[in-house]
């Protein structure tokens, strides 16, 4: 669009792109943490639209892996606000989730204020997200997991680690998930720009 700037492409943002880390699903009842792999299988910065595969290793209640497809939404305040307005997140379930990341707090007045559409997100070093489970894809949904719920992610721009918490309003409250990027899935070399005179 002409005269609209684009967000700051981020090498960490590519499809084939790897993350691996934990979830941790901790309840009041027992201490439970598992292995995490993310891949991202299309992004689309324009639309603030991304979507992957999430694998989840050694959960109790399954006899494989559990691979679930997701798909994102980037909050960029043209597509989308730091509001859900769905999957029944009301905008204080929103507050209390976006104010676990301590790179939000500067935003939240704007937020609260005006949804934080004054805020320029195109440069902000974090970017903030929804990840939302649609489908499993190896196993029935009778493996003992519910993807009812989301992720509210908070993305690094300069490491690409990612941090979230999972929302469903029936489960854990506050299950942290934490992933870093990996260079699994990256294949050649990518060079700078120069232009010479």
């Amino acid at each position: 669009m002409p005269g609209q700037a684009l967000p700051p492409t981020c090498t960490f943002l590519n499809v084939g792109q790897a993350f691996a880390g934990t979830q941790n699903v901790s309840s009041m009842q027992k201490d439970e943490a598992w292995k995490v792999n993310v891949r991202l299988q299309g992004c689309d910065m324009q639309r603030g639209y991304l979507c992957g595969s999430m694998e989840a290793l050694n959960v109790p209640s399954a006899e494989t892996p559990v691979v679930t497809f997701w798909e994102g939404e980037i909050v960029d305040n043209k597509n989308y606000t730091f509001y859900t307005g769905k999957w029944e997140a009301t905008k204080d379930t929103d507050v209390k989730h976006w104010s676990k990341f301590s790179s939000f707090l500067e935003l939240q007045d704007d937020v609260l204020k005006d949804g934080g559409k004054s805020f320029d997100l195109a440069n902000y070093p974090y970017m903030f997200m929804r990840w939302k489970e649609k489908f499993f894809v190896n196993v029935g949904t009778d493996c003992g997991l519910t993807i009812a719920g989301f992720y509210y992610v908070c993305f690094s721009r300069s490491d690409g680690s990612v941090h979230g918490f999972y929302y469903d309003p029936n489960s854990s409250p506050y299950q942290k998930l934490e992933l870093k990027a990996t260079n699994e899935g990256r294949a050649g070399y990518s060079f700078a720009t120069y232009q010479f005179q």
